[in-house]
Order: C-alpha cells, then structure tokens, then sequence
C-alpha cells in the first residue's frame, strides 16, 4: 500500500476571521480520502523553528487535525493553530530554541545576530514527513512559502489579511469581515459626532495599502486619505471645516489608513522592528487631529479602528471564499500543481504564482481608485470591472 501523504497547514501573521473555515475546509475534503492526513503547525512559521519532530508529539507545536477536532472551528473567529511573526530567513539567534543552538555556527549570517533558520526549517519537515505544506497568510507570510517553493517544498498559498494587499489576487480572506465591521462602526459613530458637533477623525489599517480606508469611505460618503496619495494637510483642513458648516448635523467624518501622510511629513515609526523588519506606527490620526484643533479651534474625536476589526467570527463572503479557498488548494495538492496560491482574479476563483516579496503589496491604483481633490473614493462607471472593482 502507498503511504499516507501528510498536508502541514499553518497560520502566520495576524489573525482574521475566515481562518478557521480555511483549516477545516482543508481537513474535510482531504479526509474524503484513504491516502491523506493534515496535520496542523502552531504558532505559524515558529512552529517548523521550534518543533521538535523526533517527539512527532510536541502537543505545543503539533496538532493532528480530523473531522472530529476541526467540526465547529469555522463558527468562531482567530485561529485555533495560533499565530506568530516569525521569518526564519531574518532570525535573532537569541531566539533559537535550546536544542538548536548548536546549529547556530553552521546556518548562514544575514546580519550581526541573525540568521537564516530555513535549513532548520527543512530539516524538520523532513523529519516531520511533510510531503505538503499549506501556508495561509499575508505578505509577509507568504514571502516566506515562497522561500521554501524555491527550496524544493511543494507548497500551496492561501491569501488572507484585512488589508486585501497581497499582490497576484482581487481578494483575501477577512477582508469582507473586516470592511462589515467597519462600516457598522462608522455608522453608529455619526450619531455621536452630530450629537457633539464634532470633527471624527478615524483610522484604520492600511500601512502601505489604502484599500480599508476606501472601501469603507467608499460606502459610507466619508472622506479619506490613503498611503498611496501624500496629501496637502491644509486643503484638507480647509475640505473638513466647510463639510462641518454644510451638514444639517454639523459634523464631519474623515478616515486615515494608518500609513497616510502630508506633503512635508514623514510617516513616524515607534517600537522596535519585528522579524520582517516592520515597526509600529504613530497615530496619524491623532496626529492630524492636533493639527486641526489648534489651526480651527474645533473639537474633535478620534477613534483607532483596527483591532477590533478583525476580532469575531467571519461573515457570510469571507467564510465562502475561505471554504472555496480550501479546496482549491487541496485540488492543488492532488493535481501536482504546487509552488502556486489560489486567488480572486478578474471576478474568478484560479491559482496564480506566489508572489514575489521583492515586489512589495499591491496598492490602489489612485488614477482609477481615488480622487485626490475631493479626498473621496471615485464613484465613476464600474462597467466590465471586477466586484472589487480592480483586477489582480
């Protein structure tokens, strides 16, 4: 008899809802077969760093999955494997576990203290008997599938991030969620700025992407600002004020991606890098809500919607393409097509290549997407373009 071929599936980066209907999709269409088992990785990439595969139970980084343990898993939102920021081609050797320190001499120096950990990483999918990885995640995450593609891995991508700015699909797993909740927020925040004639000045994610910000903005009639267009702070100030002074409610509603700036402003950075060299960024928010109250005298509110976007459970969209998603990916595996990610392109369900982390995330295209003048999402003729009204 042909041996069982073991599908690894993992989660990286931050969670979404929408990750466990992916991880339970993939376990029920591979269990419909005598010749397959899925095996979950903890704590995303951490998890092929850190496990310990001569145990072949390290309950902290292994979990065998089946029908029974995955059954009601696609209900609740996160990720029940967890997930980490790991990048084993930038790893801090302090990080390495104890019973890989003695490799540390012999893995490849990228810079002082860090190293590449992908031999670590092979060496325990080999021991592991991984004959397919399943690597669910965003930029970052997906860079680094891409590393072991090219390594021999046969691997297959599953795009996710509230941010939809993975390069080579129209659309990734929570995005919808993401853009629900927002919208529901929104809502019921202008009850509140009317009540208080004030000035709501919200942001949001989008650290090199503006697709949260003008998605929302786009169905909600709200201002916004986006990375991808550097503004000019007082034509800005100068647009809030007169909105203010013309609304029945006497307020006024503007949304900030989190990487927006001004002409003259430098985007500022806290806190110290994570392993894809990533830092927090300020508040642009606030800071831009600063600015306003001392040049206008108006009061102000300010709300950071970020994280509570992508806490919960999934809506109807996400938990559909994520299902979708997963047995694609699984015919990926059972057609031999691997080194590939499934996506949106065009308005259809296909595979494209994983993308190239030297090309960055996809961004908005501002001469079609964006008005720069009137700080607003264009409402132009969608005619013959995707429902998320730019292609891949």
């Amino acid at each position: 008899m042909a041996r069982t071929k073991r599908i690894g599936i993992l989660t990286g980066g931050g969670d979404v809802p929408g990750l466990n209907a992916v991880i339970k999709s993939m376990v029920y269409r591979a269990t419909e077969y005598d010749d397959y088992e899925v095996v979950g990785i903890r704590r995303g990439w951490e998890g092929l760093t850190h496990v310990k595969p001569v145990k072949q139970k390290d309950k902290r980084y292994l979990t065998p999955l089946d029908r029974e343990n995955t059954r009601r898993v696609d209900r609740t939102g996160g990720t029940f494997l967890h997930t980490s920021r790991t990048n084993p081609v930038r790893f801090p050797v302090a990080n390495l576990p104890n019973h890989q320190k003695h490799r540390a001499g012999r893995l490849k120096e990228v810079e002082a203290g860090i190293v590449d950990a992908t031999p670590i990483v092979l060496s325990n999918i080999k021991q592991l008997k991984l004959d397919y990885l399943v690597a669910i995640g965003g930029d970052d995450t997906l860079s680094y599938a891409s590393v072991l593609s090219k390594a021999g891995m046969p691997v297959v991508a599953v795009p996710k991030t509230m941010d939809n700015d993975v390069r080579n699909t129209e659309y990734c797993v929570g995005f919808s969620t993401a853009m629900t909740r927002a919208v529901e927020t929104i809502t019921r925040l202008r009850t509140t700025l009317g009540s208080h004639e004030r000035v709501g000045i919200v942001r949001m994610f989008g650290r090199d992407a503006g697709f949260t910000a003008l998605y929302t903005a786009y169905v909600t009639s709200a201002r916004c600002c986006i990375p991808e267009a550097r503004f000019d702070i007082d034509a800005l100030r100068d647009v809030l004020v007169t909105d203010k002074k013309s609304n029945p409610s006497r307020y006024a509603l503007l949304l900030m991606s989190e990487g927006a700036t001004w002409h003259g402003h430098k985007v500022q950075e806290t806190g110290d890098e994570d392993m894809f060299g990533h830092r927090r960024k300020s508040n642009v928010a606030e800071q831009f809500a600063s600015y306003f109250a001392a040049k206008t005298k108006l009061e102000t509110t300010v709300m950071d919607l970020t994280y509570q976007l992508r806490a919960g459970d999934p809506d109807f969209l996400d938990k559909m393409v994520a299902t979708n998603f997963a047995t694609m990916a699984f015919q990926c595996i059972t057609s031999g097509t691997t080194g590939k990610m499934v996506a949106v392109r065009n308005g259809n369900y296909t595979v494209a290549p994983i993308p190239n982390p030297k090309h960055g995330p996809r961004t908005v295209n501002v001469r079609i997407m964006y008005d720069r003048k009137r700080f607003r999402p264009n409402y132009k003729s969608k005619k013959n373009l995707p429902i998320f009204m730019l292609r891949a």
